[in-house]
This record gives C-alpha cells, sequence and structure tokens, in this order.
C-alpha cells in the first residue's frame, strides 16, 4: 500500500517499506525451509520473529489503516515464529 502513494509519502515511508519487505521475504524463506523441514528452520524462524517484530514496531508508527493491520498480523505472526524457534 505504501509503494502506491505519491513519491513524497514514499520518501516518507522508506523505513515501513523496508521493513514490510524484509518481513515477507523472510516469512516466505522460513515457510519454504519449515515445508522441507531443512535443519535450519528453527534458527530462521527466529530470525523471521525479530523482523516480524521489527515490522510491526515500524508499522505501528503510522496512522494508516493497513500500517495498523500489518502491524498487528506482524505481531501474530513473530509469535508464531518464536514458538517454532523453541520447538524442538
Amino acid at each position: 500500500m505504501c509503494l502506491g502513494q505519491d513519491s513524497d509519502m514514499v520518501q516518507m515511508m522508506a523505513a515501513c517499506i523496508k521493513a514490510c519487505r524484509d518481513c515477507a521475504d523472510l516469512c516466505a524463506l522460513c515457510a519454504r525451509f519449515m515445508s522441507r523441514t531443512s535443519d535450519l528452520h528453527l534458527q530462521l524462524c527466529a530470525v523471521c520473529a525479530d523482523a516480524c517484530d521489527r515490522c510491526a514496531t515500524e508499522c505501528a508508527k503510522h496512522d494508516h489503516e493497513h500500517c495498523r493491520r500489518c502491524a498487528e498480523s506482524c505481531r501474530r505472526c513473530a509469535e508464531s515464529c518464536r514458538q517454532m524457534s523453541m520447538a524442538h
């Protein structure tokens, strides 16, 4: 959503956009590692939780509905990733 704004808004939202893209990329990678039961998925889930926390923190700074929804989703995802990273 943030990328669809005018160029001044995109510039203002650069940190948010970066955090969201990092989070999305790590979530997708994590899902692929988990689907093939990679020995690295536990460590990757811990990194993914950190990325989700960072994204939630950044999105929560902005007063846009899509940012609030993203922050909520990222908090839930971070918790799931933390639980996965502690599973043995």
